[in-house]
C-alpha cells in the first residue's frame, strides 16, 4: 500500500474553504424513502451541525422532502441566522421561547408527512413517548439509525482540509513544547503547556482532555495528568488533539525521557513496528479488521499480546471518536475518504506504557498521513 505525508499543505484555519452543506441535506432528502419516512428530525447536535454549520447548544432540523427547518431558541436568533447564512443553508429559521419540537411536530404535518422519522440514537424514552402521544399522534414514528452518521463518514475536500489543519497544529505544538520533558514538570504543567500552544497557534479548542501519562501511569491507556513529575527513564505517553472549526485531530507520541533501558526500548520498537505495519495495510477496500489484525500480529508475536488492551483505531471527524471502528469485531470495509486513527499500544504496570498514533485519510491505493510529528522516542 501507498503512504503518503502531507502532500496537501494544511491551510491557515483562518483561510479555510467553504464547504457546500447544502448538497449533504439533498443526499440525505434522498435516503428518506428507504430508511421508510417521508422525512426526518434530527435531534443529534453533531447532526445538526454537519447539515447546517449551526454551532450553539439548541437546535431541531426537520428535513422534509421541499422543506428544511431550523428551530431553535432566542439565545440563537443572530447565530442561527448567521451560520446558516455563511453555510449557504436554505432553511427556514423558526425562533421561539419553548417547545421546539412541537413547532417541528406542526410543520411536519403541514407539509402532509405521514411517516415521520426520529434519530433513535438521540431521542429519549420519554421524548419518544411524548411524539408518539402529543406530538405526532396522528401519524407514523419511524425509528432511524445513522442516516446522517453514514453520510459523515466519507469526509469531502473541505472536510479533509480541515483536518488536515488541525493535525498541523498539534504538530507543530508538540514540536514547540517537546523539550520541556527534560526540566521535569508534572503531567499537568506539561498537558497545560501543550494546550495553549495547541491555542496559540490557531486551535479553537483541544479535542480532547490531553493525555500526559509518565513512568508507571503509562500502564493506564486513558490516564489523566496529575501531579507526577517526569525524570530521567521515563516512558512518557502523550495522546492530544486540536479543533478546527469543529473537525478534531488525534495523534499520540510516547517519548523516552533519556535511558529508559532494554525492556521499555523493546516496548517502543515493537509498538512503532506494529504501528507501521498498520499504517501500511491502509487502503481503500481493505476490511478495518484486518488493519487491527496487522498491528496485533505484531505485537503477539513480540509475546506482548496480552498487553494490548483496546481496539486499533477509530474515525475522526466532527466527533472524535466516530465510525468506522477499527477493532477486532469491525464489520467495516474502509473506504477512500474515510478518517481513522492507527493506534496500537502496549501496556505494562511494572515498566509503563507505549501508544503510537497517526490520523490517516484512506485513498484509493493506501492513505495519506495527517499527523507528521516525528516517532523518534528519545530525548535526552
Amino acid at each position: 500500500m501507498a503512504v503518503t505525508e502531507g502532500v496537501t499543505p494544511a491551510p491557515p484555519p483562518g483561510d479555510l474553504p467553504p464547504m457546500d452543506l447544502a448538497a449533504r441535506v439533498d443526499r440525505l432528502r434522498e435516503r428518506l424513502e428507504g430508511a421508510g419516512c417521508d422525512a426526518l428530525v434530527v435531534t443529534d447536535l453533531t447532526n445538526v451541525r454537519y447539515l447546517t454549520g449551526f454551532t450553539g447548544s439548541a437546535g431541531i432540523v426537520l428535513v422534509a422532502p421541499d422543506d428544511l427547518l431550523f428551530v431553535s431558541d432566542g439565545r440563537y436568533r443572530d447565530q442561527a441566522a448567521e451560520e446558516l447564512d455563511a453555510a449557504g443553508v436554505p432553511a427556514r429559521i423558526e425562533i421561539v421561547p419553548a417547545n421546539p419540537d412541537g413547532v417541528v411536530a406542526d410543520a411536519a404535518r403541514a407539509a402532509g408527512v405521514q411517516r415521520l422519522g426520529l434519530e433513535s440514537g438521540s431521542v429519549t424514552w420519554a421524548q419518544q413517548r411524548r411524539w408518539e402521544g402529543e406530538l405526532f399522534g396522528d401519524g407514523t414514528l419511524v425509528p432511524t439509525s445513522g442516516l446522517v452518521e453514514e453520510l459523515r463518514l466519507v469526509k469531502d475536500e473541505g472536510e479533509a482540509v480541515r483536518i488536515r489543519a488541525a493535525c498541523a497544529i498539534a504538530d507543530a505544538a508538540l514540536a514547540k513544547v517537546r523539550d520541556r520533558l527534560l526540566d521535569g514538570p508534572t503531567e499537568a504543567e506539561f498537558a497545560l503547556e501543550l494546550d495553549n500552544a495547541m491555542r496559540a497557534l490557531g486551535a479553537e479548542d483541544v479535542s480532547f482532555e490531553t493525555i500526559v501519562a509518565s513512568g508507571p501511569n503509562g500502564a493506564k491507556p486513558h490516564h489523566r495528568p496529575g501531579p507526577r513529575r517526569i525524570r530521567e527513564g521515563d516512558l512518557v505517553v502523550i495522546d492530544f488533539g486540536a479543533l478546527v472549526d469543529g473537525y478534531h485531530s488525534d495523534m499520540t507520541r510516547t517519548v523516552a525521557v533519556g535511558d529508559v533501558g532494554a525492556e521499555r526500548e523493546r516496548m517502543l520498537e515493537v509498538v512503532l513496528a506494529a504501528q507501521a505495519a498498520g499504517v501500511e495495510a491502509v487502503a481503500a477496500g481493505v476490511e478495518a479488521a484486518e488493519v487491527d489484525r496487522v498491528c496485533r500480529d505484531v505485537i503477539g508475536e513480540a509475546g506482548l499480546g496480552d498487553a494490548f488492551l483496546h481496539g486499533t483505531g477509530h474515525g475522526v471527524g466532527l466527533d472524535i471518536h466516530e465510525e468506522p471502528r477499527v477493532s477486532a469485531r469491525s464489520t467495516a470495509t474502509l473506504v477512500a475518504g474515510h478518517v481513522v486513527t492507527v493506534e496500537p499500544g502496549v501496556y505494562l504496570p511494572e515498566l509503563g506504557g507505549v501508544r503510537i498514533e497517526d490520523t490517516v485519510l484512506v485513498t484509493d491505493d493506501g492513505c495519506d498521513r495527517l499527523t507528521l510529528a516525528p516517532k523518534e522516542p528519545s530525548l535526552r
